[in-house]
């Protein structure tokens, strides 16, 4: 005689965030669009490629991988873009389902961008435009989970792309300037 088990699987809600808290920031939003942050960063050469980027007491290390002339001791410049673009979205995507009032249980986000670095960071490589050079084309693929139906996450998973700062920053020019320190 066999027995059969009915296993059902109970998946734990992720932290939620302050949803008042995210309410008030949103109306703060609305009567007044155009405010606007900075956000600054100190990054330090500490040697060959790798540097540590100081951020409100966080530090970020960069490197590049063996193959191109690095020690692999941390991320590539690229990877940590799309790093910040993965935890921007993973923000977005809590914060929209917060708005909804959908409890998430899973969000994975499982990025790819392809990066063409033909002039060898300007030091005598092939003569590209700007636009030839960097990251040119981002793959996110989300894995969620919660309490509403499939179509629901995917309007939050796009809404949250749409508004997404760093994909914006991404996808669209920005003013950009460069000089050195006085």
């Amino acid at each position: 005689m066999s027995s059969v088990t009915n296993e059902s699987t109970t998946k734990a809600n992720l932290r939620p965030i302050d949803r008042e808290g995210l309410l008030g920031f949103a109306e703060k939003g609305r009567n007044n669009p155009g405010a606007r942050g900075t956000n600054t960063v100190h990054t330090v050469v500490e040697g060959q490629y790798r540097t540590i980027s100081y951020v409100r007491g966080h530090e970020v290390v960069v490197d590049e991988p063996l193959h191109l002339f690095g020690e692999d001791t941390a991320p590539a410049p690229a990877e940590v873009i799309l790093s910040a673009l993965g935890g921007c979205l993973a923000v977005g995507i809590t914060a929209v389902a917060t708005w909804k009032q959908v409890s998430l249980s899973k969000v994975e986000l499982h990025l790819e961008g392809d990066i063409g670095n033909p002039a060898a960071w300007g030091a005598g490589g092939h003569e590209p435009s700007p636009e030839e050079m960097g990251i040119q084309a981002v793959r996110v693929r989300v894995d969620i989970e919660g309490d509403a139906p499939r179509e629901t996450l995917d309007e939050i998973v796009q809404r949250a792309n749409y508004f997404s700062p760093i994909g914006n920053t991404i996808r669209n020019p920005i003013d950009f300037e460069i000089s050195l320190l006085d």
